[in-house]
């Protein structure tokens, strides 16, 4: 059974956010939270407008991690196999911080290339990219469940460690018409379970944490948010995951399954 966690609570507070924006001439300067800027969109903001917005946003706030929550990882499928060697000797043999650097946006992917093997061996770049792309697949269920969750009404970000290979993701399977690619570890170099990374997501999505639902597959990822005051799950499966959701009050229910309901009353 997934792992249901309930949250500490938390004090963290910010009611800066969402902001008021409008595109118009004018002397305001602007705007920069985290790494996203509002460039050319003046920022008029008021007390009462805020309080307006953040009073019909609809909580909680949903907060999934990517790679083997939502998506299948080809790193631990498929990259073995192309390179030609079992997971335990790529591990071995990989750079120890590489791919680390790489996720937290501190090296360029043709630097990734250089460092990729500690011993200074080639790699195909090119090529491992395309098995990367290959092996991407939405994970069995779960493209229907956010599918329900955006039907709702639910705001969802991805909160991921990944390099900005997320576009690659972005590009074959579209996650964008489900959440937001909000917060990945290259735009802000940080990562996941660093307590910095949690604490700027809510601080950025301007919520009390105690109204957040992290979703993740790693346990210390989930424990970490737990530790924010944020609601943690574990994921196993979308089932699973569905189950989890509904007893923390999330409505995951569709059209479909209303009208059959009705149907049946």
């Amino acid at each position: 059974m997934a792992l249901l966690i309930s949250c500490k609570p938390s004090s963290i507070s910010n009611i800066s956010f969402p902001f008021i924006l409008e595109k118009k001439q004018t002397s305001c300067k602007s705007t920069k939270m985290g790494s996203f800027s509002s460039n050319n969109i003046s920022c008029c903001v008021s007390t009462s407008s805020i309080s307006t917005v953040v009073a019909q946003r609809k909580l909680p706030i949903l907060l999934f991690d990517v790679m083997d929550t939502i998506v299948r990882d080809p790193f631990y499928h498929d990259v073995p196999n192309f390179l030609r060697m079992p997971m335990k000797e790529l591990l071995e043999c990989k750079h120890p911080t590489a791919w680390i650097e790489f996720e937290k946006g501190l090296i360029t992917e043709e630097e990734l290339t250089r460092k990729f093997f500690k011993d200074g061996r080639s790699v195909d770049m090119e090529g491992l990219k395309n098995c990367m792309r290959r092996g991407y697949s939405y994970l069995e269920g779960v493209e229907g469940l956010l599918n329900s969750l955006k039907e709702n009404g639910y705001e969802i970000h991805a909160f991921t460690n990944y390099p900005i290979w997320y576009q690659m993701i972005e590009d074959k399977l579209k996650l964008s018409n489900y959440l937001s690619w909000t917060f990945c570890s290259c735009i802000f170099g940080k990562r996941k379970p660093d307590p910095d990374f949690y604490s700027e997501v809510v601080k950025h999505l301007g919520v009390e944490a105690s109204n957040c639902i992290f979703v993740d597959d790693r346990m210390r990822n989930v424990e970490a948010a737990i530790e924010l005051g944020l609601k943690g799950l574990q994921f196993e499966n979308a089932d699973l995951l569905r189950k989890d959701l509904s007893l923390l009050g999330v409505d995951i229910s569709t059209n479909e399954s209303q009208e059959l309901t009705e149907c049946s009353s």
